[in-house]
């Protein structure tokens, strides 16, 4: 059909176009045969006949049929016909963008040869052949090359369809079908996903480390960017903050002993400001609330009145007076329900919740007792018109409150206020509770300084507290016997060893136990000769020390231990064994191992964040520190991009379990790094050492996330060769890497932000010193 000159536009066959040989006695398609049994004619079927079309395309329909087959054989012997030859010259085959099929084929073409009398009478099968197909066109209807594969030659054979180079085609990639096919070589192809980008199908990340160079080039150029930002921020740091307010050696004054060592601790130029003499000449007695001040265990005064204040007191207005303090020291149910909730999304959140409730707590107390309490418990007419017969204060980590009650001056009573040899033996109470946040320490204050001064110099007393405090802040929560033992030596071999010689005594005690296990520590003043009393077991005094702080003798009616008296007055031995048998609590070495600890579920954490000594060198330390943080925050950028080449979902996991915990720290480190004065600086730094052992709970996350991830890809992606070394993605070995780095930077930053805040709190190094002499010089 058609002629070279004059092709069909298009052919249409819906029916049979056939050219097929004849077969014996009947058609091909009715498979009879009629020879009779005597005849000796077997012929053979004939050939089939040539279909030669020239046509532009070819629509075959489903039941059409084009056929040039053979013709079948007599059953006697002949042999089948051969098949034809069908031929389809293609004219104007159409390449590139404007390739368009040229044949749709949904019926039959047959060219086989026909049947003989068996299988080795079957005539040849004849041919289908169709024009030469241009490049990136193949068969007989010059379809496109498979995906995957390219022709740049002109033919119809398969094989002629090269695959396309493996090197040449991306991980993460997959080839694509072109229209009119793939002539030539790079064969197109696209990235899996659309997290991959072109040419590479790199990751946004793997983007990143190639474009400066690959994995080494990028891991110097970073690390010189992070010293080189770091220089920048100390320089900053030192002109923000200025250089009389970075930590260091604080001199002397020759010919004073004030020591400047102690931030918590107020200055002996401080102190001199104040008139302390009026306060102190009027103060009767301390009374210290009980509690930690929890959302589960509030501060609370115990109902009956000490000893010491009983003259100046109305029994029954007192107790009216606990009821009413009591009540606003309560917290409210919902206060302790956010508490409960922070701590489980954001501990440092929980902390600064709770010291807002706490600070807000004492001045409702201290607003209650200076304006709206009308003193009804005092018996002084003057104290309760005037109102200063009591004041509330506390520590400055708001753990430990206390009462203080003055003479209105209306008394008349000569053996009041008690000098400090008549309140022996003293108890003093530290603040804090031996945590990471709150340490222990010795809360100074003018009425203390001013009492202290009765029996020693001021210098000597504020040395004694400086050094004190020093030992106490080592003092770890859960591990008491051990990290007391440090604050007995000392006592023993520093401190009472320089009292003696003013007749004065300090040992270690416990105060005011609560059912729920929660003491209270602190010291026991006395005098030298107090303490060599011989005591007689008529006097029901025992030289050894209380083992157990659940003793019945001293519970109340409220179900908690009763505040250790200060009794007064010790002229006779009995007096004095009446006021000892009231201590039964003394700490020493022996004693020590019978401290009852309690160990909190975050215990083993107090070995990455916990009080050290100062190492000096504060510079240094805040340059790591700050080279440390921009490392943090640069691992975790990069492992935000490694994250998005897994999705999305995975990186909402990792930025709110627990919510942005693996972003603040580096905020809240740059606070600490930046904020005005010792004691903002070292507070605002353990928050930041409090946010970087949360974010411990995001990288987590974050490993968790990569190893499902890999664990699930591992099987799908062994068709994908593996990866060239150090090429950097979540799909190959080193997905772990950048988790672990970040697990390592923030262990790293923990021991220096300890020495940071040592630093901070201890300037003079010599408070550590084991040599006596050069303590006290």
């Amino acid at each position: 059909m058609g002629s070279m000159d004059q092709p069909l536009s298009s052919l249409f066959v819906e029916g049979a176009v056939r050219a097929d040989g004849e077969s014996f006695a009947e058609t091909v398609w009715q498979h009879k045969y009629s020879v009779s049994n005597d005849s000796s004619i077997a012929p053979g079927g004939g050939s089939g006949g040539t279909v030669l079309l020239f046509l532009h395309t070819l629509t075959l329909g489903e039941s059409a049929i084009l056929s040039s087959v053979g013709g079948y054989g007599s059953p006697k012997g002949g042999g089948g016909g051969g098949g034809g030859r069908i031929h389809f010259h293609w004219s104007d085959i159409p390449i590139g963008d404007l390739y368009h099929p040229i044949a749709r084929v949904k019926g039959s073409i047959y060219s086989s040869g026909g049947f003989g009398r068996n299988e080795s009478g079957c005539g040849e099968n004849g041919t289908v052949t169709g024009k030469a197909c241009p490049k990136g066109l193949y068969g007989t209807f010059c379809v496109e090359c498979p995906v995957g594969t390219y022709k740049n030659v002109s033919g119809s054979d398969s094989s002629l369809c090269h695959p396309c180079p493996a090197w040449e085609l991306p991980r993460r990639a997959i080839y694509t079908a072109v229209r009119g096919g793939i002539a030539e070589t790079p064969c197109p192809y696209k990235c899996i996903s659309s997290r991959y980008h072109m040419p590479h199908c790199h990751t946004a990340l793997e983007e990143l480390i190639y474009t400066f160079g690959g994995p080494w080039l990028f891991c110097c150029l970073l690390v010189g960017l992070l010293i080189l930002l770091a220089l920048v921020l100390s320089v900053a740091r030192m002109k923000f903050v200025g250089v009389d307010e970075l930590p260091g050696p604080a001199p002397t004054q020759h010919g004073s002993q004030i020591d400047h060592s102690f931030p918590f601790l107020e200055s002996l130029n401080e102190v001199l400001e104040t008139n302390r003499a009026e306060e102190s000449q009027s103060h009767v007695h301390r009374m210290y609330f009980m509690g930690p001040n929890t959302f589960s265990e509030p501060w609370h005064l115990p109902h009956t009145p000490p000893e010491e204040i009983k003259e100046i007191v109305h029994e029954g207005a007192y107790n009216m007076f606990v009821d009413e303090i009591n009540a606003i020291a309560a917290y409210q149910w919902w206060e302790g329900a956010i508490y409960t909730i922070l701590s489980i999304l954001a501990y440092p959140l929980a902390w600064s919740w709770q010291q807002w409730r706490r600070r807000m707590r004492l001045q409702q107390l201290r607003e209650f007792v200076r304006s709206e309490y009308d003193h009804a418990c005092l018996r002084s007419c003057r104290s309760r018109a005037l109102y200063e017969g009591l004041k509330v204060s506390a520590t400055s980590d708001l753990m430990l409150a206390y009462v203080d009650f003055f003479l209105g001056g209306d008394e008349k009573r000569p053996d009041l206020p008690p000098l400090l040899p008549q309140r022996f033996p003293m108890a003093i109470i530290f603040g804090g509770d031996g945590s990471y946040m709150a340490p222990f320490s010795l809360q100074n204050d003018n009425i203390l300084t001013s009492l202290m001064s009765q029996s020693m110099p001021p210098t000597t007393w504020y040395r004694l507290v400086a050094g004190l405090n020093a030992q106490l802040r080592l003092v770890c929560r859960g591990q008491l016997r051990v990290t007391f033992q440090p604050v007995l030596r000392w006592l023993e071999t520093h401190a009472n060893p320089a009292l003696r010689i003013y007749g004065v005594c300090i040992r270690l005690a416990w105060f005011q136990a609560a059912p729920n296990g929660y003491h209270q520590y602190g010291l026991l003043v006395s005098s030298v000769e107090e303490e060599r009393e011989p005591v007689n077991t008529d006097g029901g005094v025992q030289a050894e020390l209380l083992s157990s702080v659940k003793t019945t003798d001293m519970q109340n009616e409220s179900g908690f231990l009763r505040e250790v008296l200060l009794t007064q007055g010790h002229q006779s031995s009995e007096g004095f064994a009446r006021r000892k048998r009231g201590y039964r609590r003394l700490i020493d070495t022996n004693s020590i191992q019978m401290l009852e600890e309690k160990r909190e579920m975050f215990y083993l954490l107090s070995f990455i964040v916990h009080n050290t000594k100062p190492v000096g060198h504060q510079d240094l330390v805040g340059l790591v520190i700050s080279m440390l943080l921009l490392g943090d925050f640069s691992l975790v950028l990069l492992t935000f991009l490694l994250l998005y080449s897994i999705s999305l979902l995975d990186v909402f996991l990792v930025l709110f379990i627990l919510p942005l915990g693996i972003l603040l720290p580096f905020p809240a480190g740059i606070n600490a790094l930046f904020s005005h004065g010792p004691r903002r600086s070292a507070g605002l730094a353990r928050f930041y050492a409090l946010w970087n052992i949360t974010s411990l709970v995001n990288v987590v996350v974050a490993f968790l996330c990569g190893y499902i991830h890999y664990k699930s890809q591992s099987s799908s992606s062994k068709w994908i060769p593996n990866l060239q070394p150090w090429n950097i993605n979540m799909d190959e070995s080193e997905w772990w890497i950048f988790p672990v780095g970040l697990v390592l930077c923030k262990l790293l930053q923990s021991p220096l932000i300890n020495w940071y805040i040592a630093n901070l709190e201890i300037q003079d190094r010599t408070l550590y010193s084991n040599d006596f002499d050069q303590f006290w010089q």
